[in-house]
């Protein structure tokens, strides 16, 4: 696999921000009367904010006082993290060192917003790793679109097909197929989505094994 970049997704990926999220959205649930599955959570796994929006709906029904959910369950997640903080995956450092010492050019391209993006990383201790950073606000159509992926490339320097995603969505992955990128799956969610597993160029269990993959791809490269 030959690459000159690296692409990260964020949440699920860098960060175990997700479990957070859907912990907040069952809490949220929970104090209107109603309750939300782990599976359900699962399945709007890196999926734009809008289609999450349009998917609770449809779960609730069109009655469903969607401002008030997000409210409280900004709210429980705002308590949660203050508290606690996020949680970086593991292995994500050892990958960084890594990827510095092969001086690989790297960016961090996500569904979410720029204001929620920096809100994250600061409270995963992580502002100012990332130099680039392509966020939802910075290109027309999210993920499962290429644009994302596409316009982190551009910033790159590089061709879309020189630069390795890291996912771990099904979203993601298509996104990144969809922008020509190789792709590495992480997935966040077990069982492994089969589809995008298919459509990634190699699936492998968290970060430690894909900064291996990388150091053994790239020097062989050479």
């Amino acid at each position: 696999m030959d690459f000159k970049a690296i692409i990260f997704d964020m949440d699920g990926l860098v960060l175990d921000s997700e479990t957070g999220y859907f912990a907040a959205w069952q809490q949220a649930a929970s104090q209107m009367g109603f309750s939300l599955n782990d599976q359900f959570c699962d399945s709007l796994s890196g999926a734009p904010g809008t289609l999450i929006r349009q998917r609770l709906i449809a779960h609730f029904g069109v009655d469903f006082d969607i401002r008030r959910f997000y409210a409280l369950s900004n709210q429980a997640w705002q308590q949660q993290v203050q508290q606690y903080g996020i949680p970086v995956k593991t292995g994500f450092f050892l990958l960084m060192q890594r990827i510095c010492d092969l001086k690989l050019p790297f960016c961090l391209a996500t569904n979410s917003r720029r204001q929620d993006v920096e809100q994250c990383l600061n409270y995963a201790g992580l502002t100012g790793v990332f130099s680039c950073i392509i966020t939802r606000d910075d290109v027309e159509t999210p993920k499962p679109a290429p644009d994302v992926f596409l316009k982190a490339a551009d910033e790159l320097g590089f061709a879309s097909k020189d630069c390795l995603v890291l996912e771990d969505s099904p979203v993601g992955v298509a996104a990144a197929v969809a922008a020509n990128c190789p792709c590495i799956f992480v997935p966040s969610c077990l069982p492994a989505d089969e589809h995008a597993a298919r459509q990634a160029n190699r699936v492998l269990v968290n970060l430690i094994q894909v900064a291996d993959f990388i150091s053994v791809e790239f020097e062989h490269s050479l």
